[in-house]
């Protein structure tokens, strides 16, 4: 017989033979997904140290065919493919999710005062103050203001703004805690009030007893792996069978208090294609409670906390969530989960957990964050006057920024064709009543990545470039993290009047979603033309 870990022990195997942390919970997810077999020795879990040596070599592997197809003159270290999931969305910058953000510890290794072979001086010291002008979620602005840095960030997107100020927002936490509970507890009697809980509890318990008679965790699971069994025809087949079974008791499905619920006039065809009856009449209550909230940075942090539940709780499969492609009203065969699975019915558990793990995190940064200055400013960083505007919201930023000016800029533009960044929110937009910018955009998906969309980009990010330079410092670093595929940003520090003067070539290893395929990214280090 082969020899066994326990988890603790195939952690420690695995962490040596990597030369990085890998923790049990690491291991317990190869297990939970068939990438590896369990076996149970007097009620422990074990795991054999060949197969786990197999898998981790195949890893291995391929990280080295990745890093032949990237190239040589990588830098390696800026990968930080070392790092946890927990490190990289550590406190508030896991509020929210947003697709096509930089990861904290990037921003962090440019603006902090730590050198090393590759970053050979010092870019910004404490008290510096530091501009994003494509700001997204703001994580340059956490970054700078957990280093000790003044920020400022601009972002077209309203929702974005909110999303960033609500990071930044300081709170009374007590305050904070005492009514994010309330309105959680008056949501939770109301949806109990209101519905009937014991169609999905019944619904539940039918579908746990078909799935472990017809999906068995991990031998269907390695079957699939092993390519004995056509997942998808399979779980269609089944999913006939639990309908047909079952039909006279979805008919059943009702609600027990029609007293209690909202008019759906005011919710408009997004909110009725996406989320069920239940969902809607529950995030219309919770949000009518947080509009009646007096403090405002409350109130911000209270509706990140309703868009968060509402992105988890829309009508769709599991592994659709970050791109929607049809609504999924019944039980459907689930391709993450492997067996049938149901869209999420009510707000209940996921606005528990959320409203609880909001109140951490802010918590957790109000501890980390400095006494500096940070600012959100809404508008199109191509023709926004920052002075100006950062004089309305915070005379006391604006002294400083005078006499002081930006020392440098610390930025991702979108890359070209690849996210619109209003449609990925576009349940929070119509829930909220945000108007959206779609058309304000640079780069959006929807126009594509052809040469009339490369020049559009180009122009933009140009004019946003030259823009805010009117703001930095002569000698400001300007820092542009880019997926520079089509070699736009030699033509855009042109047109911008700034001079590329160092490159930092990022792999990017640590893929979410479905596509992890690696690919690079650089950091260009620019500075104005004299």
């Amino acid at each position: 017989m082969q020899k066994r870990l326990s988890l603790k022990e195939a952690s420690e195997w695995a962490s040596d033979f990597l030369g990085r942390d890998v923790t049990p919970s690491n291991i317990t997810y190869l297990i939970q997904y068939a990438k590896i077999k369990k076996f149970m020795e007097q009620l422990i879990i074990k795991v054999e140290v060949n197969e786990l040596k197999n898998y981790y070599s195949e890893q291995l592997e391929k990280q080295n065919k990745w890093k032949n197809k990237l190239g040589k003159d990588l830098d390696w270290g800026l990968s930080f493919d070392e790092l946890k999931e927990s490190d990289t969305t550590k406190h508030v910058h896991r509020l929210h999710p947003y697709k096509g953000k930089f990861i904290p510890q990037l921003v962090e290794y440019f603006l902090d005062e730590h050198i090393n072979t590759h970053k050979k001086e010092i870019y910004f010291n404490q008290g510096d103050i530091v501009l994003d002008p494509f700001m997204g979620s703001g994580t340059t602005l956490i970054q700078s203001s957990e280093i000790g840095l003044h920020s400022l960030g601009i972002d077209v997107s309203e929702f974005n703004c909110l999303i960033a100020k609500s990071k930044l927002g300081n709170y009374e936490v007590s305050k904070l805690n005492s009514i994010a509970k309330d309105i959680l507890f008056k949501t939770l009697e109301f949806s109990k009030k209101t519905f009937d809980d014991s169609f999905d509890e019944e619904l539940k318990s039918k579908l746990n007893e078909f799935n472990k008679k017809n999906f068995p965790i991990f031998e269907f699971r390695r079957k699939v792996v092993q390519g004995k069994i056509n997942e998808m025809e399979f779980g269609e087949e089944k999913l006939e069978e639990f309908l047909r079974t079952n039909k006279g008791f979805f008919e059943k499905n009702g609600t027990k208090d029609k007293s209690c619920l909202w008019s759906e006039k005011e919710m408009n065809s997004f909110l009725n294609k996406w989320f069920s009856k239940r969902v809607r009449q529950e995030l219309f209550y919770c949000l009518k409670l947080i509009e009646e909230i007096e403090d405002e940075n409350i109130k911000n942090i209270m509706k990140i906390i309703l868009s968060r539940t509402a992105r988890s709780c829309r009508a769709t499969s599991h592994s659709d969530l970050a791109t929607l492609r049809e609504p999924q009203i019944g039980p459907y065969y689930c391709r993450k989960h492997k067996k049938l699975c149901t869209p999420i019915n009510s707000i209940s558990k996921h606005l528990t957990r959320y409203t609880y793990d909001t109140i951490k995190r802010i918590k957790e940064f109000s501890e980390l964050k400095k006494k500096v200055y940070s600012e959100v400013l809404h508008g199109d960083s191509r023709e926004l006057n920052i002075f100006k505007e950062v004089k309305k919201q915070n005379p006391k930023f604006y002294n400083l920024l005078k006499d002081k000016k930006i020392d440098g800029v610390f930025t991702s533009p979108p890359y070209v064709g690849q996210i619109d960044y209003h449609e990925q929110h576009a349940y929070s937009y119509d829930l909220l009543g945000i108007k959206r910018k779609d058309e304000n955009e640079i780069g959006p998906l929807f126009k594509g990545k052809g040469k009339q969309a490369q020049e559009e980009y180009i122009e933009g990010v140009s004019n946003v470039l030259k823009n805010v330079g009117k703001f930095v410092k002569d000698n400001g670093n300007f820092f542009i993290v880019a997926n520079d595929t089509y070699n736009l940003y030699p033509e855009i520090a042109r047109r911008s009047g700034l001079k590329i003067i160092e490159k930092f070539k990022r792999p990017v290893l640590n893929r979410t979603e479905r596509d992890r395929q690696p690919y690079c990214e650089m950091i260009f280090r620019m500075k104005k033309e004299k």
